[in-house]
């Protein structure tokens, strides 16, 4: 219930999404937009201790409680036999944290964490929003979506019950970026000049070593054609031997880091992309007008794939598979766009008006409104 005098008591949200940041992100913007439409709403975030939410939720100001995770199999293996016992356990932890929090209202987002959490809010009658981030769901929405009091959906022809096209949440910093406002600070900030293109390269939170190889491949060539790279090769994936080059003739720099903690940046500094079209970065480079070089993961239930479709369909984008890419042919996508900044303009264009800008305000008003049903 969204208080209104004293007498009223607090509302009290749980967040529960995890793993990557496709799941992390759109709770973190979700959470934002809360606390501006309701600045006393209580939040509690679920996560496990093996996701990127350890870390980015904590920095983000908000409060974590953890649970076990509970891998589901893809395939009938002995792992499958030990699910129900771990999946009971993490359903018990849940249903501790939504009472001890009086929760009023659960919003997930998918991943391992969300299901234990779904169950737990349907074992004490706590409405439940779930939030898809991917044209194709994942099973613990799946799962969710038959009792769900609202169905949120990022893409329209979502396969989900009674889905509901929002969009998807991103943080306010990337929603209100002017990109030609902020690229010479963005620049600046990173270790860049202002006057040569950049490309950025990213196979996301956990990084990608297909395009991570591919990128180190073409690096001399991009830098000898007075190019910038910026390179997000993930934590795990940068080492010692990753060091910032810069190319004598032309002043052009390859940059690796391990992560980003604000993208924003980096989207303001860029003027192409390659990376993962999972939910998140299709739709955060759609909403700040960047374009992409997508190279959709080639595991899962193949969403990746499928959530950059309305992009490639648009000529707002180009999808390159998993399996076709090197160096070579990574120079073949990104040099013609990176030398032509009449083509870039025009996808830039392209890309406008292409999704919701700001479903983070349309979620947190839904799920304010089932806290107070």
């Amino acid at each position: 219930m969204v208080p209104t005098g004293p007498t009223q008591s607090v509302t009290s949200v749980v967040l529960a999404g995890g793993g990557t940041a496709g799941h992390t992100s759109p709770l973190i913007a979700t959470a934002e937009r809360l606390r501006e439409a309701d600045p006393s709403v209580r939040l509690t975030c679920v996560g496990t201790p093996k996701g990127l939410e350890s870390r980015v939720i904590p920095a983000a100001g908000l409060t974590l409680r953890m649970i076990p995770p509970v891998p589901l199999p893809r395939r009938v293996t002995p792992e499958l036999l030990r699910v129900p016992g771990r999946l009971a356990g993490a359903v018990r932890q849940s249903i501790a944290i939504l009472d001890e929090v009086d929760a009023d209202v659960v919003v997930g987002f998918g991943g391992y964490v969300s299901l234990p959490v779904y169950l737990a809010a349907l074992a004490r009658r706590v409405p439940v929003v779930l939030h898809e981030q991917n044209a194709v769901p994942g099973l613990a929405n799946k799962i969710a979506a038959r009792f769900a009091k609202v169905v949120a959906v990022s893409f329209p022809n979502t396969p989900l019950p009674h889905a509901r096209h929002v969009g998807l949440p991103v943080r306010a910093a990337i929603a209100d970026l002017d990109r030609d406002t902020a690229r010479d600070a963005a620049r600046q900030a990173l270790g860049f000049g202002p006057d040569r293109p950049l490309l950025l390269v990213s196979g996301g939170s956990q990084g990608a070593l297909a395009i991570n190889n591919a990128t180190e491949a073409a690096r001399d060539e991009l830098l000898a054609r007075g190019i910038d790279v910026l390179h997000v090769l993930g934590p795990k994936n940068l080492t010692d031997a990753h060091v910032t080059v810069e190319d004598p003739d032309t002043g052009a720099r390859y940059v690796p880091v391990g992560y980003v903690d604000a993208m924003e940046q980096a989207y303001a500094a860029a003027d192409l992309m390659v990376g993962r079209s999972g939910a998140g970065t299709v739709v955060e480079t759609a909403t700040v007008g960047l374009p992409v070089v997508f190279v959709p993961l080639p595991h899962g239930n193949g969403e990746q794939a499928r959530n950059a479709d309305f992009l490639i369909a648009g000529d707002a984008g180009v999808l390159v598979p998993n399996a076709e890419l090197d160096g070579p042919r990574l120079l073949a996508e990104a040099l013609p766009l990176l030398t032509d900044p009449e083509r870039l303009v025009g996808m830039r264009t392209r890309l406008s008006g292409l999704v919701p800008r700001d479903a983070a305000a349309d979620l947190a008003r839904i799920v304010l409104e089932q806290a107070g049903a």
